[in-house]
Formats: C-alpha cells, structure tokens, sequence
C-alpha cells in the first residue's frame, strides 16, 4: 500500500476537499484524485462521497481511518528513530494519562533519563483509549495508565497507589457542603465509594475529568477537591492548597504496561521501577 496515497486520504479528510487537499500537499487536485482512486481501488471499497459541498467518510472510510493515523503515526516515528545519533543505545516512547505525568510519569521520565543518557525518549499524553490503541499499535513502548487493558505481547506492573485526598483553598473549609467544591472524576470504584461517603451532601455543579484540570481551576477561583496526594503535596508546602482535616481519604489503582519486544532492550527497567516505586 501506497504511503502517500494514505497520507493523501487523510489530508483530504482534514481540509474536507480535493481541492484544499491538493493544495496543502502542493500537487495538482488530478494527482488528488488519482491517489485516492488508487487506494480505493486497491482496497476495493469506496472511500468517501464527493460532494458539491466536500467530501464525507463512507462505513468503509470510518474504518480506514484508525488505521491510517496509526501507519502514518508509525512511518513518522521510524523516520524520526532512524535518524537518531549513534550515540543512543534503545528507544522508549511512553504514553501517559493526563493525570498521572505530574506524579509517577515524570519520575520514570526523569529516572530513565538520569540512568540512561543512550537512550532516546519522546513522551504522549492521551486518554484511556488512546494509551491503549498507541501501545498495542507500537507507537508508544511504555503506558502509564489506571485501566489497563492487556494484550499477549505485554506485561503489567503495579504501581504505588494513589491517595486521593480533600483539599481546599482555605484553609478553613468544611468536610461537607463547602459551596466551592469540585467534583474530579477518578474511576467508577472512586464514584462509588464518594457517594458513600457523601450521601447527605448535594452534587456538584461543577466536574472535571482531570484532576490537573480540577487543581488548576480550584487555584484560580478558590475551593476544594479531592486530587491525587503527589499532585497535592506541592501545593500544600506552598501554602497554596490545604489539606481538609477530618475527610474520608479514597485510593486509586495505577499500572505501568510495557511491550514485551521493546523491554527486552532495556535491561535498566527493573532499576527504574524499583525507583519509582520506592519515592516517597
């Protein structure tokens, strides 16, 4: 398959026509439509509905797609990996949620890069399906993730757990009905076990799916929530956050996943988890 014919289907999907196509790839709109006639025809399925409008996806496009971004993700990063200095020994691109970088995933990346000057590190930052799609497709060697979803050619490492602790702005604020507190999603065992906790109190108006995203916007308006301890701990020497005396505490569960095949070049990485794992 061509690559070119890929990266041609993908760009006409982001402009949303042959014609921008052609001209963000600077070739002629015929070699456009020659491209994606080719890859069609090889594939034996229409591919998009052209239309006066734009283009758009047919079933068959939709499914092309993922699997379009991956190869091309891939070629991207080979070319990258391959042009490195003979300097570097292994490649380890790791993936990371959101919320784990400020804590776990920043002290691996630093761990292995402090051991480890040969090798090469590039680091994404995605969400559960997207950390699992990257590592399973090879563009990512490494996941740092709280539900892990294993394949054959992987292994899983535990991870120290998380403490989910209640913390506020004032230093004064209440265990309940605190008018500024922010609901920061952590799982369904963390939804669970809150609703326990708090059945008398009301639900939050406000909710965020990140705690990073949820610290920062306590810091800038003022309030509570609960966020992970290593993401708090900071805040609290700082005088900027304070931790809520008397409020229930909740853990979450965090997993490191590797690929099998790219661990095997790496004979530092029980070094690096031991280290990790052992920070207090």
């Amino acid at each position: 398959m061509n690559l070119s014919a890929l990266q041609t289907f993908l760009t006409i999907l982001e402009t949303g026509s042959l014609v921008r196509a052609s001209e963000r790839l600077n070739v002629t709109q015929s070699t456009v439509t020659a491209r994606l006639k080719a890859l069609e025809e090889e594939l034996g399925q229409t591919l998009m509905n052209r239309q006066k409008s734009g283009v758009t996806l047919t079933a068959s496009g939709q499914r092309l797609k993922r699997y379009a971004e991956t190869m091309t993700e891939l070629w991207q990063q080979a070319r990258q990996e391959t042009a490195l200095p003979h300097s570097v020994s292994a490649v380890c691109n790791i993936g990371c949620h959101p919320d784990l970088w400020p804590g776990l995933g920043k002290e691996l990346f630093d761990a292995i890069r402090e051991s480890q000057p040969a090798v090469a590190l590039s680091v994404w930052q995605g969400g559960q399906s997207d950390l699992g799609d990257w590592l399973n497709s090879g563009l990512t060697d490494i996941s740092l993730t709280y539900w892990p979803t294993l394949q054959g050619n992987q292994t899983l490492h535990r991870l120290p757990v998380e403490r989910l602790i209640l913390v506020s702005t004032d230093p004064a604020a209440p265990v309940r009905f605190d008018p500024g507190y922010v609901f920061v999603e952590a799982g369904e065992a963390f939804g669970r076990a809150h609703a326990v906790a708090y059945s008398d109190a009301d639900t939050a108006k406000l909710s965020f799916g990140s705690a990073v995203l949820g610290r920062d916007h306590i810091l800038e308006h003022g309030g509570s929530a609960y966020l992970p301890e290593r993401l708090s701990a900071p805040l609290i020497a700082e005088g900027r956050l304070h931790m809520v005396k008397g409020a229930p505490e909740f853990e979450r569960p965090a997993h490191l996943v590797t690929n099998d095949a790219a661990a095997r070049d790496w004979p530092w990485l029980d070094a690096v988890l031991h280290a990790i794992t052992t920070v207090q």
